[in-house]
């Protein structure tokens, strides 16, 4: 099976395609691999290495989506606090991570489920609605930003 990434020789996108299969988010990255090798695309080729590398210092060999979401999550953390430190705003590296993780919802998303889903009265703080925010959003929403959000209501 081969998995496409959407790049072209001449320095185009380097995120990764869209998934249309049923692979898992490992699988998927595993086998493209295999793919960014072929293509001699060494920042990419790089970038996963270094994600299976992640993945194998796990106590489990397979992992689920949320937890490959959350050592991607990770290394963007670590890629963005060496960027900073360097006075950089993004790399190839950053890029490729980014374009692993599941479409982030946006603050009008968040505002409008929490408009009709969240009663606040039965929180004694607005910091209290966390919980259920994140658990319908997952890894859909950043938590700094559900933090925000609530702060400024």
């Amino acid at each position: 099976m081969a998995i496409s990434i959407t790049h072209s020789e001449a320095g185009g996108d380097i995120r990764p395609a869209p998934r249309e299969d049923k692979m898992s988010l490992q699988e998927t990255i595993q086998a493209e691999l295999k793919t960014a090798i072929k293509a001699r695309d060494a920042a990419r080729t790089g970038a996963v290495r270094i994600l299976i590398g992640e993945f194998q210092r796990q106590p489990q060999k397979t992992l689920t989506d949320e937890q490959v979401i959350a050592i991607i999550k990770k290394l963007i953390k670590s890629e963005k606090e060496l960027l900073a430190s360097a006075q950089q705003e993004t790399s190839d590296f950053l890029i490729i991570m980014e374009g692993y993780l599941p479409r982030q919802a946006g603050r009008d998303e968040i505002v409008a489920w929490i408009d009709a889903n969240i009663d606040f009265s039965k929180f004694a703080n607005k910091m209290q609605a966390m919980k259920p925010i994140m658990a319908h959003f997952g890894s859909a929403v950043d938590g700094n930003t559900v933090k925000d959000i609530l702060q400024g209501m």
